[in-house]
C-alpha cells in the first residue's frame, strides 16, 4: 500500500484548482461516437485523467513519441506477457498506434484499446481450442526436445501452427510437472494403501487436471469485463508517470478503502472456489455470520437471494461477483441457501453488518527468555479510517499494545515491519513520537519545490526502553519513513534485509466522481503522486530504501528487488537536513556482537548458501520435454536444493505467550485461538526474531536508557 497524505488538508491549492477548471473539461472533451458501450463517460474519464495528472502530478511524464512506445509495448506485455494469444500479424497491425497513444490520451480518444480489445477476445477463443485438442490424446514423451520459458525475449508467433506448437511444449511441461508430482506420491505410499499406477494412467490422470485447470483458468479469464480491461488499459498509461500512480475503478476504490481502514461491510466470511461451487472457509470472528451463528466453515453456498427477492442460483459463477453479490450496506439482508457438510439444505438469513478484519491490525506478543521478558509487535500495515477519525488506526491500537506489553515488565521491543507496504503518512508521524520526545519526523517536498516537515508535537515519549525494528524488502513507503526515523534519532537498531523497499513518493487518493455528474455514471478514483517524502537528514528513501544497522542474510540477499526494479520509479535525491537531536548512545558494541554472532550462526550461513543459489538459477529457463532427462534435471535440482529443506525445520527456544488482554477475546473463540497458535509457531520457526531478541538483550545488558530531551545531542 502506499503512504497517503491527507488530500484535503496538505494540497488544498492544488485541488482548488482541479475543481475550479473541472468544468472546462465539458467544453473541450469530444464525445465521439463509437462502438463503445458508453463512449461519452469513457472520453471524459480520459480527459479528467489527463487533466489532473498533467496539472496535479508531482513531476508529470512528457506525453510525447517516446511514451507511446512504452504504453504500447507494455500494454502487449500485460495483456499477453507469454505470447500465447497474439501472432506478429496481430501485433502488425497494431504498430500503427506505437506513436499515436500520446496524442489519443490527450485526445480522450482510446482507438488503440478499442482495436486491440476484440481481437485479444478471439485469440483467446482459438487458445481454449488449441489446449482442449492438445489434452485430448496421450502426449508423446519420447522425443528429445526442449522449452525456453523466457517467454519475453520470444519473437511473437509467426502464424497459428507456430503459435499451437507453443502450447503444445507448454502443455507437455505442465502435464510432465504433473506426472513426477504423483510418482512421488507413490513413493511416499510405503504402506501401499493404493496400488500403483502405471505410466500411462499417471499420464492420462496429469492430463484430466491440466485440462481442469486451464478450463478453470479461461473461465475466469472471458468473464473479465470490458470496463475491467479498460482499467488495465488506462493503468498501463498512468504507471508511466510512476509506478504508484494508477486508476481505481469503482469496485477497486471501494476494496482500497476497505484495505486501509482494515474493516468492510458484509456476512464476514471468506469463500473460496471448490470446483463450480462456492463454499466458507471461515466465518470471521465477530462478524454479522459468527454472531447469526448459522453459516459454518465447508458450507456450500448455492445460492443468493437480496432480501426478499427471488434467490440467484450461484453455480458456475465467478467467486468474485458471488462476493459482490453477498457484501452490501450496513443493516441489509442477505439470504444464503446453502449445503451442509450433512447434505441437509438450508436457507441462512443474515443482516449485514460492519466488521472488522483481525489480520490488519497490529498484534503483541510477550517473548520470555532466561534473561528476561521482551516483547513483539506485529503492524501488517499502517492503517486508518479516512471516513470514521473515530476508528481504530495503527497510531493509536500500537499505543495501546505497548502499554500492555509495560504492564507485563518487558525490557524491550521488536517493532515487526517485514512485508508492511505503508499505509497513512500521519498515522506513521505519530507513531514514532511513541518513541521519541517531540520533533520532526519526516520531511515532504511538493511539485513546487516547496517543503514541508512532518512533526511529532507531543514531547511524551511513550516507550524509552531498547528498541529494534526488522524490516525487508517489502518494507516499504510509512514503514520505511518509521525505520529511517528510528535510526536518524538513533533511538534503536534496524534489523533485517540490506535495505528495504525504496518507495520515497506520496499518494493522493482522488475520488474523479467530483468531475463527472449522475448522468456520467461512476467514474471511479485516481491514486497520484503528488509529493516525495525526505528523511530528517535529508535523504530519500527512494530507490535506495533504508539499510538496515544489522544485515541479515534473506534469500534475496543478491537479487535486486524493490522501487529499483520499476522502470518509471523516480530518482533519488536529497534536500536540507531538518532541525533535529540524536540520541547520545553508542551502539557500535552492540552491531559488533551482533555480525559475530551472525556470521558464525549455521542457519543464516545456510541462508546466505540458499540465496547465492537463487541467483544462480535466475537465467536457468530451458527445460527438457523428454520424460528421462527432464527426470534426471528435475532430481539434479532438488539435489542441490535439498540442502536447504532444514531451513524450514528450524526452531528458535523463545517462549511466546498472549496478552491478559488477548487471552480474554480468545478464551470462548477457536479461530482466534488457532490463528495465534499459527503466529507463534510461525515466531518459533522465526531466526530473524531470535536475533533480534538478541540484540536487545545486548542492549539492555548495556544500561541503554533515554529520558527527557536532556540526554540528546545536537
Amino acid at each position: 500500500m502506499t503512504a497517503i497524505w491527507q488530500f484535503m488538508k496538505r494540497n488544498y491549492k492544488v485541488l482548488i484548482l482541479v475543481v475550479a477548471l473541472a468544468a472546462v473539461l465539458w467544453s473541450f472533451i469530444p464525445f465521439k461516437k463509437s462502438a463503445d458501450p458508453d463512449p461519452e463517460k469513457e472520453a471524459f474519464l480520459m480527459g479528467v485523467l489527463n487533466f489532473v495528472l498533467t496539472n496535479a502530478h508531482y513531476k508529470p511524464a512528457d506525453i510525447n513519441d517516446a511514451f507511446s512506445e512504452k504504453v504500447y509495448t507494455n500494454y502487449l506485455k500485460v495483456i499477453d506477457g507469454n505470447k500465447r494469444y497474439l501472432l506478429q500479424s496481430d501485433v502488425d497491425g497494431l504498430n500503427k498506434y506505437k506513436t499515436l497513444i500520446d496524442e489519443e490520451f490527450k485526445e480522450q480518444r482510446i482507438n488503440f484499446f478499442n482495436e486491440s480489445y476484440p481481437m485479444l477476445q478471439t485469440r483467446i477463443q482459438e487458445a481454449k481450442a488449441y489446449y482442449k485438442e492438445i489434452l485430448a490424446k496421450p502426449i508423446d514423451f519420447t522425443v528429445k526436445e526442449s522449452i525456453d520459458t523466457d517467454y519475453e525475449k520470444q519473437p511473437w508467433a509467426k502464424n497459428k501452427e507456430e503459435l499451437k506448437e507453443r502450447w503444445r511444449k507448454q502443455l507437455k511441461l505442465n502435464v510432465l510437472s504433473g506426472i513426477e508430482d504423483k510418482l512421488k506420491l507413490q513413493e511416499k505410499d510405503s504402506i501401499g494403501k493404493e496400488p500403483k499406477k502405471d505410466f500411462a494412467e499417471l499420464e492420462k490422470e496429469s492430463r484430466e487436471i491440466t485440462l481442469k485447470s486451464l478450463n478453470e483458468f479461461f473461465e475466469f479469464f472471458e468473464e473479465i469485463s470490458r470496463e475491467e480491461w479498460l482499467s488495465v488499459y488506462i493503468n498501463t498509461l498512468l504507471e508511466q508517470f510512476d509506478p504508484h500512480t494508477n486508476y481505481l475503478a469503482p469496485d477497486d476504490k471501494q476494496k482500497f478503502d476497505e484495505s486501509m481502514a482494515g474493516s468492510m461491510e458484509g456476512i464476514g466470511a471468506q469463500l473460496r472456489k471448490k470446483d463450480q461451487n462456492t463454499e466458507i472457509t471461515e466465518v470471521i470472528p465477530g462478524g454479522p455470520a459468527m454472531k447469526q451463528g448459522e453459516l459454518e466453515n465447508g458450507d456450500i453456498i448455492l445460492k443468493v437471494a437480496q432480501g426478499d427477492e427471488q434467490p440467484v442460483d450461484i453455480a458456475g459463477m465467478r467467486l468474485e461477483k458471488v462476493v459482490k453479490m453477498i457484501k452490501g450496506k450496513k443493516g441489509t439482508t442477505v439470504k444464503l441457501t446453502v449445503k451442509k457438510a450433512d447434505g441437509n439444505v438450508k436457507v441462512i438469513a443474515i443482516v449485514r453488518d460492519k466488521f472488522e478484519i483481525e489480520e490488519t491490525f497490529a498484534k503483541s506478543s510477550v517473548i520470555d527468555t532466561p534473561e528476561g521478558k521482551f516483547g513483539i509487535i506485529h503492524l501488517p500495515k499502517f492503517y486508518i479510517s479516512f471516513e470514521n477519525r473515530d476508528g481504530r488506526d495503527a497510531f493509536k491500537d500500537v499505543a495501546k499494545e505497548v502499554e500492555y506489553l509495560k504492564e507485563q515488565k518487558v525490557e524491550g521491543i521488536i517493532v515487526d515491519l517485514r512485508n508492511n507496504g505503508g499505509g497513512s503518512l500521519q498515522t506513521v508521524v505519530d507513531m514514532v513520537g511513541l518513541f521519541i520526545p517531540q520533533g520532526p519526523v519526516v520531511q515532504v517536498k511538493a511539485k513546487s519545490g516547496e517543503s514541508d516537515v512532518l512533526y511529532d508535537r507531543d514531547n511524551k515519549t511513550q516507550w524509552t526502553g531498547p528498541l529494534v525494528v526488522l524490516v525487508n524488502n517489502y518494507s516499504a513507503s510509512a514503514s520505511e519513513i518509521f525505520a529511517a526515523a528510528i535510526q536518524d534519532y538513533n533511538r534503536g537498531l534496524i534489523l533485517g534485509s540490506k535495505h528495504s523497499f525504496g518507495k520515497g513518493t506520496v499518494q493522493n487518493l482522488l475520488d474523479l466522481n467530483r468531475f463527472g455528474n449522475k448522468k456520467i455514471g461512476d467514474l471511479g478514483a485516481m491514486k497520484f503522486t503528488s509529493q516525495k517524502f525526505y528523511r530528517v537528514n535529508g535523504g530519500s528513501t527512494q530507490l535506495k530504501g533504508v539499510e538496515s544497522d544489522l544485515v541479515l542474510p534473506d534469500r534475496f540477499l543478491y537479487v535486486d528487488t524493490g522501487e529499483r526494479d520499476n522502470e518509471n520509479a523516480m530518482e533519488w535525491d536529497k534536500i536540507a537536513k531538518a532541525k533535529y537531536n540524536v540520541f547520545d548512545y553508542n551502539f557500535a558494541p552492540v552491531k559488533d556482537k551482533s555480525k559475530k554472532r551472525v556470521a558464525a550462526n549455521a542457519q543464516f550461513k545456510l541462508i546466505d548458501e540458499s540465496a547465492k543459489w537463487v541467483k544462480s538459477q535466475q537465467d536457468d529457463n530451458t527445460f527438457p520435454l523428454e520424460y528421462n532427462e527432464y527426470l534426471a534435471k528435475s532430481k539434479q535440482l532438488e539435489e542441490q536444493s535439498k540442502r536447504f529443506n532444514v531451513l524450514k525445520d528450524y526452531k528458535n527456544s523463545l517462549a511466546f505467550t498472549s496478552l491478559p488482554h488477548d487471552e480474554a477475546l480468545i478464551k470462548n473463540d477457536t479461530v482466534l485461538q488457532n490463528k495465534r497458535k499459527r503466529w507463534f509457531k510461525s515466531l518459533n520457526n522465526d531466526v530473524y526474531v531470535e536475533e533480534a531478541v538478541n540484540v536487545l538483550q545486548d542492549i539492555k545488558a548495556s544500561k541503554f536508557k533515554i529520558g527527557s530531551t536532556t540526554n540528546l545531542v545536537k
